[in-house]
């Protein structure tokens, strides 16, 4: 990976995670530097990974030569905005994690046409099992698009979109989808608990399912999901009618309908902010 000075604007879950990727795999603390209003936050990412902090974005963004924007969307404008003058911009790339705010509003933010990459990881980059999307318009060099590939490769797999718009289904499919695994786990500890198991067991029994599940997908990419479906799924036993229960209540079209309006969000937020 290129060794380029790294600037976190924002000290929160996902910056820990990447920085802490990047310092397990040998990227040098003394080119990393994070800011944030809170120090205690600030503490923690230098007494763990041995990096620069600052409560100066100024300072922070005048350090290095790429800028992660990792704040939360109604506050980008905010912080864009208020970066100094004086300092040029010109040659620094700027890569945010922000939902929904698209590169050209970015540029607007910042005051400026600068390279700007547009990035969707989710939570369980925390695990570094994440799922990034991306997204950098033409005039982005390609050895940019390397360093923030590479960047966001620390935390998990990674998977660039040609055209903008298809940002917003990356949250649908990747970004906000943790939490509909979660609801669907949710729903089966509630119901192994109602046939009689103590919380802690329930949660054992849907826990474990879900990650042999996840493993049995990730070591078979040769095999259509449908198909290990059907592995599992003996005709006129127990899987087949659990699965005839969901086909009859119209889950796959309930799926299509949350993940619609997840994108539909996401474009609403691009309006917003």
């Amino acid at each position: 990976m290129q060794h380029r000075k790294i600037a976190f604007i924002g000290a929160g879950n996902m910056t820990k995670s990447i920085i802490g990727g990047l310092i397990k795999n040998g990227y040098p603390a003394d080119l990393i530097i994070a800011s944030n209003p809170s120090v205690a936050k600030l503490d923690i990412l230098k007494a763990e990974y041995g990096i620069k902090t600052t409560q100066n974005n100024n300072q922070a963004v005048e350090f290095a030569q790429a800028i992660v924007l990792a704040v939360k969307p109604q506050l980008m404008e905010h912080v864009g905005g208020a970066f100094d003058k004086n300092i040029d911009l010109s040659g620094k790339l700027f890569i945010s994690i922000a939902a929904g705010i698209t590169t050209t509003r970015l540029k607007e933010m910042l005051g400026g046409d600068y390279a700007v990459i547009r990035t969707m990881p989710n939570t369980p980059s925390a695990l570094t099992l994440g799922m990034t999307g991306l997204f950098a318009d033409r005039k982005i060099l390609a050895v940019d698009k390397d360093f923030a590939g590479n960047l966001l490769s620390q935390v998990g797999k990674i998977a660039w979109v040609e055209e903008e718009p298809m940002m917003d289904n990356v949250i649908a499919a990747a970004g906000s989808s943790p939490a509909y695994f979660f609801l669907f786990l949710e729903a089966m500890e509630k119901e192994a608990m109602a046939t009689g198991f103590t919380k802690e067991t329930a949660r054992l029994l849907v826990q474990q399912a879900m990650l042999g599940a996840a493993e049995m997908v990730c070591h078979n990419p040769h095999l259509e999901l449908s198909e290990l479906r059907t592995q599992v799924t003996s005709k006129g036993g127990t899987t087949a009618k659990a699965v005839e229960a969901f086909q009859e209540q119209g889950l796959e079209q309930l799926v299509a309908k949350a993940m619609q309006a997840a994108v539909k969000r996401a474009q609403e937020m691009s309006i917003q902010f």
